[in-house]
């Protein structure tokens, strides 16, 4: 099934400009030919085709279904931007296609970018909502400065920061702290990681968890992928 992308369908009854020239150009639909339109809030609309047009595509909604994400929880992925945009851009697909609520890039003191395209980023998001058959795109927040982000996120029922320092003596692994179905914020460092005054923010001032996720050293992305995923295997495994 392909997916097409209309944040306001009921408003406009069209489909913007890059989705009406993939559905008349290229896959060549015409008047009367029906399709799914997801409106990246939750809703897939079944729509019939009144006129096509490389630029608004005329719609008729037939029916609505409601289509949330799978896990019911809050799964919210705070990032230090990697140097490399492409491996950012991969993290922001991969975590869409596999169910994020929010996406939060994070400015700290060793980070090595400190700026990145939110809207190149939300497109990547879309892309990936559309071709994993979902409904809802994530949040991307502009970066935030990580003392902020930390404080704005205290509140949030789990919270974790992946910590590679040695001078944590008790050697946490998120997979055996992490409480399923529950919110949850988890912190990723930069290819720097955290500095120790960082740390001490987050742990000491605002309670987070300092958490490893295994013996193997990760890179920035990489790391953010397996902690969103085992988030998933674990609400999974506990029903």
């Amino acid at each position: 099934m392909i997916q097409f992308y209309s944040p306001d369908i009921e408003a406009e009854l069209t489909l913007p400009e890059s989705d009406s020239a993939h559905c008349s150009r290229v896959l060549r639909h015409q008047s009367g030919d029906i399709i799914q339109v997801v409106d990246g809030k939750g809703k897939r609309y079944t729509c019939r085709i009144l006129s096509p047009h490389p630029k608004h595509t005329a719609l008729e909604i037939v029916s609505v279904e409601e289509v949330p994400l799978a896990h019911r929880q809050n799964i919210i992925l705070a990032v230090a931007p990697t140097k490399n945009m492409d491996r950012m851009e991969w993290l922001v697909e991969k975590v869409t296609e596999i169910g994020i609520n929010e996406i939060i890039p994070f400015v700290s003191e060793n980070s090595e970018r400190r700026k990145i395209n939110i809207e190149r980023l939300e497109k990547i998001a879309v892309s990936a909502m559309k071709q994993s058959l979902k409904a809802v795109v994530p949040v991307i927040h502009p970066e935030m400065k990580l003392d902020r982000l930390i404080e704005d996120y205290s509140q949030t029922d789990q919270k974790f920061i992946c910590y590679c320092s040695d001078q944590i003596q008790q050697r946490l692994v998120l997979a055996k702290e992490y409480r399923p179905n529950r919110d949850v914020v988890i912190l990723i460092g930069p290819e720097g990681d955290f500095s120790p005054r960082e740390a001490a923010l987050a742990i000491e001032r605002f309670g987070y968890t300092p958490v490893t996720l295994g013996d193997n050293r990760l890179r920035t992305e990489t790391a953010a992928l397996v902690a969103v995923d085992t988030c998933h295997i674990i609400d999974q495994l506990n029903g």
